[in-house]
C-alpha cells in the first residue's frame, strides 16, 4: 500500500494517516508513506518504523510531486494508492495515470463544498472516495462525486489507558486545586470558531466563576483570540496552551470537553476524548452528531451561538452525574464505531473492492 500525505505540520489528519499506515503495516501489509519533505509527518512515521520517501508538495500539481510519485510507483508497484488530501489526490492521481497503475483511493475529511472544476474532477476520477463522515459525504455527493464511488470510513484513534499526572499538567498550566474545567483542543483557524468559544466562556464564569478553560493548539488566530480573550476578562481563567504531546494526560483531567467549529468533518478530538469518557459539549456541525448524540454521549447546541453553548456548559458544570452518564455512553459509542482498528479494517475491506 501507498499513502500519500502533503502537509508540512502536524494535525488530526496527519495523525489519521499514520494511525492508518502503522495499523496496515501491523496486519502484514507492505506500506510506503510518501510525505512533505521535512514535514512532522514524515519524521514521526520514520519514528514508527515505516517506509518514508519524502518529497516537496506545493500546490496541486506540483512537477517535482507528480514525478516523485510516479517514480516510486513504478517501484513500489503498489495494490492500492490512497490519497490523503487534496493536494495529495492531484498529484497522486496525475502520477497514477502517468504510470500506468494503480487504482487510487481519495481520503475527505472537511465538509467544505469542493471548489472548482478541478477539484470535482480529481475525486470524481478516483476508483474510491473515502469520507470520514456521512456529513461530508452529502457534501461529496452534491457536488458530483458519483455515489457508487463513495464509502463512509469513520475516523478513529487507539483505545489506550490514560496517563497519570493529568491534575500536574494542569497546575502546570496555572490551574491549581480541583478547579472544573473546560477542555478544547483544535487548530486555532476560523471554522474552529475559538471567537464563539471564548464568548461562552465569559457568560460560564459570570455564573460558574470558578471554572477554567483550557484551549490546546496552534493556529494563525491566535494573536486575534488572545486578544479577544484580554477584552472579555478572561486572562487567568482561560489558558492558551498551544501544541502539546501529552494529550493523553491532559485531556482525561478535564471536568468537560468542548468543540465550538462551525465546520467539521468528524472532530478526531472528540474521540480521543469519548475514548477517555469525558463527557462532551460540541456544536452540530458537520459529522459531529455523528459522534455525540444529544443527550446521550453529550450535549449539542447550534454552531455560532454562544448563549446556547455557554448554558450547556453550565448544565454540564452543574451535573455530576449527567456528566458521568454521558462520559460512559460517550465510550461506549467510542469502543462500537471510533477505534482506530475499526478504521483500519474498513479502509482495507474499501481496497478490497478495487482489486
Amino acid at each position: 500500500m501507498l499513502h500519500v500525505d502533503s502537509a508540512r505540520g502536524w494535525r488530526g489528519g496527519q495523525n489519521q494517516v499514520l494511525l492508518t499506515a502503522r495499523g496496515m503495516a501491523a496486519r502484514g501489509h507492505d506500506v510506503t508513506l510518501v510525505c512533505q519533505s521535512r514535514g512532522a509527518l514524515a519524521g514521526r512515521a520514520r519514528a514508527a518504523g515505516l517506509d518514508v520517501r519524502e518529497t516537496p508538495f506545493g500546490g496541486d500539481l506540483a512537477p517535482g510531486a507528480v514525478v516523485a510519485l510516479r517514480a516510486a510507483l513504478r517501484e513500489i508497484r503498489p495494490e492500492v494508492v490512497q490519497l490523503h488530501d487534496p493536494h495529495a489526490v492531484a498529484a497522486g492521481l496525475l502520477a497514477c495515470r502517468l504510470a500506468g497503475r494503480p487504482p487510487a483511493v481519495a481520503t475527505r475529511r472537511v465538509d467544505f463544498a469542493l471548489r472548482g472544476a478541478l477539484s470535482r474532477w480529481k475525486y470524481a476520477a478516483c476508483g474510491r472516495v473515502v469520507a470520514v463522515s456521512e456529513a461530508i459525504a452529502g457534501v461529496l455527493r452534491r457536488d458530483g462525486v458519483p455515489p457508487d464511488r463513495l464509502r463512509v470510513v469513520y475516523e478513529g484513534v487507539p483505545d489506550r489507558p490514560p496517563r497519570p499526572g493529568g491534575r500536574d499538567a494542569l497546575r502546570e498550566l496555572g490551574i491549581s486545586g480541583e478547579a472544573p474545567v473546560v477542555g478544547n483542543v483544535a487548530a486555532l483557524t476560523g471554522h474552529k470558531d475559538h471567537a464563539t468559544l471564548l464568548a461562552a466562556a465569559a457568560r460560564v464564569l459570570a455564573r460558574r466563576p470558578e471554572t477554567r478553560f483550557v484551549i490546546v493548539g496552534e493556529g494563525e488566530l491566535e494573536p486575534s483570540l488572545a486578544a479577544q480573550a484580554r477584552a472579555l476578562g478572561l486572562e487567568g481563567r482561560c489558558v492558551f496552551a498551544g501544541f502539546r504531546n501529552d494529550l493523553d494526560r491532559l485531556v482525561p483531567a478535564f471536568t468537560v470537553f468542548c468543540l465550538s467549529s462551525h465546520m467539521e468533518g468528524l472532530g478526531t478530538s472528540l474521540l480521543d476524548a469519548m475514548s477517555f469518557a469525558v463527557p462532551i459539549v460540541a456544536t452540530a456541525a458537520g459529522g459531529i452528531p455523528e459522534a455525540v448524540s444529544d443527550g446521550i454521549t453529550g450535549r449539542l447546541v447550534p454552531p455560532r451561538d454562544p448563549d446556547a453553548l455557554a448554558t450547556a456548559l453550565v448544565e454540564a458544570l452543574e451535573s455530576p452525574e449527567r456528566r458521568a452518564a454521558w462520559g460512559a455512553a460517550g465510550r461506549r459509542r467510542f469502543e462500537e464505531r471510533f477505534t482506530a482498528d475499526r478504521m483500519v479494517e474498513t479502509t482495507l475491506a474499501v481496497y478490497r473492492e478495487l482489486r
